[in-house]
């Protein structure tokens, strides 16, 4: 989930190189509702990476408490370009999983899923 459109394609196409098949969203909303009828259907998501701010939609902070009500076992990671934000060096406490400074490369992409995935 983000709301750029060049990094959601950038992160669909290292994902679906690795074998993923991928699913996007622009916001925390979005994001919320396609699990929800993932989780509907039983095609569960492995991981959902949220962007942690969203102009003018639901960010990251947000959306993962909701995720989190409809699946306590969600793997969700946290990205942003705010190195800075306490979410970001603190992304356990409030529910993530992982996390990805952006801009961040197929490395650093594949360590996080590895880390998850272990």
């Amino acid at each position: 989930m983000d709301d750029e459109k060049g990094i959601r394609e950038f992160s669909r196409k290292i994902l679906n190189n690795m074998g993923f098949d991928v699913d996007l969203a622009i916001n925390g909303e979005e994001a919320i509702n396609k699990y929800r009828k993932a989780m509907d259907s039983e095609n569960f998501y492995d991981i959902v990476i949220m962007d942690l701010t969203i102009p003018g939609g639901m960010g990251g902070d947000k959306a993962v408490k909701e995720l989190l009500k409809l699946d306590p076992d969600a793997k969700v990671v946290v990205s942003s370009g705010y190195s800075t934000d306490p979410i970001m060096s603190n992304y356990k406490d409030y529910g993530f999983k992982g996390c990805l400074s952006k801009p961040y490369n197929i490395d650093e992409l594949s360590e996080v899923l590895e880390n998850l995935f272990s």
